[in-house]
Parts: C-alpha cells; structure tokens; sequence
C-alpha cells in the first residue's frame, strides 16, 4: 500500500468552474433589474442606456456567443421599452447604437479573454506535469515504521513550490529528508529536484549520513548561485532503537515519545543552510537519539510554524502535535492541518509540508527498496 501526498489544492478548478454556470446568469439578472426599474420608474431614458452593463459584465463571466446573446435581449428589450415608452426616434436609436456598440466590443474583450484561459491552462498543465514528475507515492509502511504526509497549497494557483521530501529505504536503514528551498516557482523546483536526485542516490551510496549531507553541498556548490540556499533536515534509522538528524538551518524535528511527550530535536550545533557552507566554515554535526516502539518523529517546513491567526500569532506546533497525537500518523496530520487551518482563518499564505515517522514494531530494519520523494 502507498499513499500520496494530500493537496488541498486539488480540486479547486472543478470548485471554479462549478460555479461559472451561476456567474453567466448574472448578466441576465442585471438586465432584468434594470427592465423592472424601468417599469416601475417610469422614466426611459433615465434607465435604459444601463442596459448596455448587461454584455458588459457578460464580457467576464461568458463566452462569445453568450455576450452576443445578451446584448441581443437587451436590444430587443430597448425596442420593446422605447416604442411602449414613446421615446424619441432619435434618441432611441442613439442608445441602440451604444447597446450594439458594447456588445461588439464585449464580444471581441470574451473572446480574448477565452484565448488567454487557454493559454494559462496550458501552462498550468506543464507545470503540474514537472510536479507529478517529482512526486511518486510515499508507502504507508516501511519495514517497521510507519509513514504520512501532508502537504497543503497556500493558494490554489500554486501547484508547485521549493518544499521537498523524501523517503529512502536503503542498505543503511531507512532514510529521510525535509526541506525548504529559497523562493518560489519553477527555478525553486529545479533547485528541489536537484537535492532530492543527490539524496536519493547518496542515501544509497554513503555508510555515513554526514557524508550524504556532504554530498548534497558540493552539489549545491556547483549549481546554485549567491543567494540561493536550502534549509534541510535529514534523518536516518541505521539500527533498531537509534535515530540521527543532522539539521542543516531547518526547523527542529519534533520527538513525540511512546508516552506522548513532545520534544524539539535542537542542533546541538547549529549549521547554516545548504548551499551556504563556503560562506560560514560552519559545518553540520550529527545528533544520536534514542528511537524506541511507540516514539515517533515529526519534521516539517516553516510554513506550519510561521502559520499566524488573526491576532498574529504563530500556531504552536508542538502543543498542538500533543493534542492530537496517535497510534495512526496520517490521522495525526489530518488533525493538525485541520487545526493549523483553523488557526489562520481558512487559508496559508506559505506552502506547508509535514512527515511524520514512527516506528511500530520491533521487525528487522528496511533494507533496500523502492524510493519515495516529493518535491512541492
């Protein structure tokens, strides 16, 4: 069994279109309130030139043929007003005019406007392909750990991000890593892709996780520029019972114990971000803990602890993984990310991306097997 990744993004193009069918009855509605407030006002051509808002707004919310269609009805409901209402010849031409003037003009502003959704859905399509190129089912066990994602879009739009993951069964044990790439968009995920493919293969290749971590700075080394970093967290099972993290400028793990008890894995040196390493001479040291049945490790990205509500408050992570922690990880994170919603009145305004690891049993370590990784 495997599972992917939750996005909550998913569906919000069916949720968008599901609603196009009420917005291109608006413009009819418009035209409507306008007739009636004509009839009841009792003055012509006060009212009837607002007949043209009717394509207008149907230049924004229907297609060619349906502007056309309204700007018909509010011509031949100009007609029928004008010659009820004894309007001027002159003047009632005059506002037809303008009628079939918008109308042409609103036609002309749909059509465009269709070229360019074809155009932006193209281009959403590709950059959906680049991420689900990226992302491959992360399974549910693995050995005798168990294994959830969860990762949640800041907007609907924002398919792909610098947020990355990775899962590793290897000769060594079972191997993991979080991070946050600087910035936003392709260039993000290119640099995400970058350290996900020299983790995979280095996770495989190297005894020793400092060495892994080794291996994906002097890559970042060579391709990133000046400005550009990595935040990472990478972890490793090599036995049963031990753990090591070795924290790269990232936000501390969280060791949730078999008795609920939640404890940040601080660096006991800190080390700055990948990609950073030349600048600072500081180098990562690796941390040794203690990783029994029933304890479980959580690591995340900045978006979930930099989540504020109203009141510009940071949601509380830790106190909320001890309300909610389970036997069951992916109900966890279902419980946590409903509640770090909940926290910012609906909706995050940064990618947020969690994984949380427990070991349930004493069988013998993973060995080698099929690789999970995740870029976002």
């Amino acid at each position: 069994m495997s599972q992917a990744p939750h996005h909550d993004c998913d569906h919000a193009s069916t949720r968008l279109f599901g609603n196009r069918t009420g917005l291109s009855l608006l413009p009819v509605l418009v035209v409507a309130v306008i007739v009636l407030v004509d009839n009841t006002g009792g003055a012509g051509m006060i009212w009837l030139p607002l007949l043209a808002a009717g394509p207008a707004l149907a230049a924004a919310t229907n297609r060619p043929r349906g502007v056309v269609c309204v700007g018909s009805l509010a011509v031949a409901l100009s007609v029928t007003l004008g010659y009820d209402q004894s309007v001027p010849a002159g003047e009632l031409v005059a506002v037809l005019s303008a009628l079939l003037a918008v109308t042409a003009a609103s036609t002309l502003a749909s059509e465009l406007r269709r070229r360019r959704e074809r155009v932006l859905a193209d281009v959403r399509s590709v950059a959906e392909a680049a991420q689900h190129a990226l992302l491959q089912p992360v399974p549910q066990t693995v050995g005798p750990f168990q294994v959830a994602v969860r990762y949640s879009a800041a907007a609907a739009e924002a398919r792909i991000g610098g947020d990355l993951y990775a899962l590793v069964p290897t000769p060594h044990g079972i191997r993991l890593i979080v991070g946050d790439v600087r910035g936003k968009g392709l260039p993000a995920v290119e640099t995400a892709a970058l350290v996900l493919g020299v983790f995979r293969e280095a996770a495989y290749d190297e005894s020793d996780l400092l060495a892994v971590v080794g291996r994906i700075e002097r890559s970042l080394a060579r391709n990133l520029g000046p400005d550009d970093f990595v935040t990472a967290v990478v972890a490793g099972c090599p036995q049963p019972g031990h753990l090591e993290v070795v924290n790269c400028g990232h936000a501390p793990p969280l060791l949730i114990s078999a008795s609920g008890e939640v404890t940040p894995v601080d660096p006991a040196h800190p080390a700055p971000p990948l990609g950073l390493r030349p600048l600072s001479g500081q180098v990562p040291g690796l941390q040794r803990l203690p990783f029994s049945v029933g304890d479980q490790l959580l690591l995340y990205t900045d978006g979930v602890t930099e989540a504020r509500d109203r009141a510009r408050e940071f949601y509380p992570l830790a106190e909320g993984v001890a309300r909610h922690v389970s036997d069951d990880p992916a109900r966890t994170l279902t419980a946590l990310h409903d509640e770090l919603l909940t926290h910012v009145g609906g909706r995050l305004h940064d990618d947020a991306a969690l994984l949380l690891l427990r070991r349930q049993c004493a069988r013998g370590q993973a060995g080698v097997g099929s690789a999970s990784a995740v870029a976002l």
